[in-house]
């Protein structure tokens, strides 16, 4: 068999000849740097015959020269990805790469440290958005040495010398305690997931929920409940003996599985228990009854964009710690 050389790799000398331009103005054009006055029928030239010969630029390479790239690194979350983080997620993609920056979504979930810093550190970012708690200071002083001009995390507390959009979920909980006990509710259970990683959502909740609930003659039950049937049927199967009138689900995926199991075992929604979810998922509004819900007010992915180009732009800048997270119940027939 006669194998056929792969073709010659083409270079950014090779598109400057067929442009007519020097390889710098090639670097200018592909790179979309607007501190050099270029027209645009020569962009356009550049762009044109970059295409024709199938040429990219080495990010590499520019990121050597660069000292970092147009990367902006986000590592997977320390816990599980529901329908509302993967939107948020995919709005801030979006958002960023009209402002010209890469989303990089890195390796497998926290816990992060100082470790996990220097592996970020390695692909040379931009900018580095942290989901969740456990990087420290330290860490966000090894991004920084490395080039990264922005940290920004996105947890329950801020962290020295990176920006901060502070989500405190006790604003959820307390939104849930507080409408339970307006409809006349005073035997409320606040289910807690048993999956790992959910705990940095289901702890503030439960706060919240008791902060609500703080002062008044209601009681409040913790309702452990791994995600499966079987699990929801076996805690239906002694609601008689728990004398709830009311439960806080955590959230709708779990509202959704204990309602069926509800159900199932006779006991009328809401007539002996109101049920009450989180996320205001689509699936919420077609269950029977419609799923009551608080509805999360997450920042707008243009907003998180603005402040990772804010902070790239201005990287000696005051860190903005801002709370982000906003909570409202919307009342359905479950409650």
């Amino acid at each position: 068999m006669v194998q056929i050389p792969n073709p010659p790799v083409p270079t950014s000398a090779d598109v400057a000849r067929l442009a007519g331009v020097s390889r710098a103005t090639v670097s200018y054009v592909l790179n979309n740097t607007h501190a050099v006055r270029i027209s645009e029928p020569t962009r356009r030239r550049v762009r044109e015959a970059a295409e024709q010969l199938g040429y990219v630029p080495h990010a590499a390479a520019r990121t050597l020269r660069a000292g970092h790239s147009r990367t902006v690194v986000m590592p997977a979350p320390a816990f599980p990805a529901g329908p509302l983080y993967t939107r948020f997620v995919g709005e801030l993609q979006k958002a960023l790469a009209h402002l010209d920056y890469t989303v990089v979504q890195y390796g497998a979930g926290g816990p992060y440290g100082d470790d996990s810093a220097r592996a970020w550190a390695e692909l040379r970012p931009i900018a580095v958005l942290v989901p969740g708690p456990g990087l420290g200071p330290r860490g966000v002083e090894v991004l920084k040495r490395s080039g990264a001009r922005a940290v920004v995390t996105l947890g329950p507390e801020a962290v020295d010398g990176a920006h901060a959009l502070i989500m405190d979920h006790r604003a959820v909980g307390h939104a849930a305690g507080r409408h339970l006990y307006e409809r006349g509710r005073r035997r409320v259970g606040v289910v807690m997931p048993a999956e790992p990683g959910l705990r940095l959502f289901s702890v503030p909740r439960l706060a919240g929920v008791r902060r609500a609930l703080r002062g008044t003659d209601a009681t409040l039950t913790e309702l452990p409940l791994p995600y499966e049937e079987e699990a929801a049927a076996r805690l239906a199967a002694r609601w008689d003996t728990l004398g709830l009138d009311a439960v806080f689900a955590y959230n709708d995926e779990y509202a959704m599985l204990l309602c069926r199991a509800l159900q199932d075992a006779g006991v009328p929604i809401p007539g002996r228990t109101a049920v009450l979810g989180a996320d205001d998922l689509v699936l919420g509004r077609l269950l029977r009854p419609r799923l009551s819900t608080v509805r999360l007010e997450l920042p707008a992915g243009r907003e998180l964009a603005a402040l990772v180009d804010r902070a790239v732009r201005e990287p000696g800048a005051v860190p903005e710690h801002r709370a982000v997270l906003g909570a409202s119940v919307v009342h359905r027939d479950s409650s």
